[in-house]
């Protein structure tokens, strides 16, 4: 949501989206429930950023292997073709994602009228490949994907 640390905890764990969005319901009515305690994000705000081993920590970082979710992208997209084709058309498309605090990286892109990050997005077709989240204050000619 933008927001740099939890002190607008109380009202975002009461929003209806993020439990929606997890498919988080609690009885037969369809009511929803809250998500994490303050103490439960207090751990993952505070988790030491060099935290080498589980097992030697009470905090733990929800992490994410980008390797992983960038090799599914393109299985999906090749399993998608009964026969591999012969050549693909790659479309790099550039846009904006606006930001409403002050997060790192974000800067004010005359382009978009505002501050935001730049993520680009490789598409073949209706298939999305890779997603690059990059600061709005790169020029997205050169593009470089590491």
């Amino acid at each position: 949501m933008g927001y740099e640390d939890i002190n607008d905890h109380e009202i975002l764990r009461h929003a209806p989206i993020f439990p929606l969005a997890v498919g988080k319901l609690i009885n037969s009515e369809q009511e929803l429930t809250t998500l994490a305690g303050k103490s439960t994000l207090n751990r993952l705000e505070h988790c030491p950023e060099d935290v080498s081993s589980r097992e030697n920590s009470r905090y733990h970082r929800i992490d994410y292997d980008a390797k992983a979710i960038e090799t599914l992208l393109v299985e999906l997209f090749l399993e998608s073709y009964h026969q591999l084709p012969r050549q693909i058309i790659i479309d790099l498309d550039v846009t904006d994602d606006l930001v409403h605090g002050h997060q790192e990286e974000r800067f004010f892109n005359p382009y978009y009228k505002g501050y935001c990050y730049a993520p680009l997005y490789l598409f073949c077709g209706r298939h999305l490949l890779a997603a690059k989240l990059r600061a709005s204050n790169l020029d997205p000619a050169p593009w470089g994907l590491e």
